[in-house]
């Protein structure tokens, strides 16, 4: 299974699945990433993280913890 912690800057990856449940998957969910959207990894912060992506046309920062959750392809 590959998350989108593993994708590489500069790389697409297109939402397979959302894991985890409760708040956290809703407050993904609500972000914009839901299956089948395909997400730009833009770069990463100086110290790893957070992520800078873009989805659905939005940048968004998101947490190395919250993008473990999300499966890729």
């Amino acid at each position: 299974m590959n998350t989108l912690k593993q994708v590489k800057v500069g790389k697409r990856a297109k939402v397979v699945k959302v894991h985890g449940e409760g708040a956290v998957r809703r407050r993904i969910m609500d972000m914009g990433i839901t299956k089948g959207v395909e997400i730009f990894v833009r770069k990463t912060a100086p110290l790893g993280d957070p992520l800078e992506l873009n989805v659905r046309g939005y940048e968004l920062s998101l947490r190395k913890a919250d993008a473990e959750m999300i499966e890729v392809e």
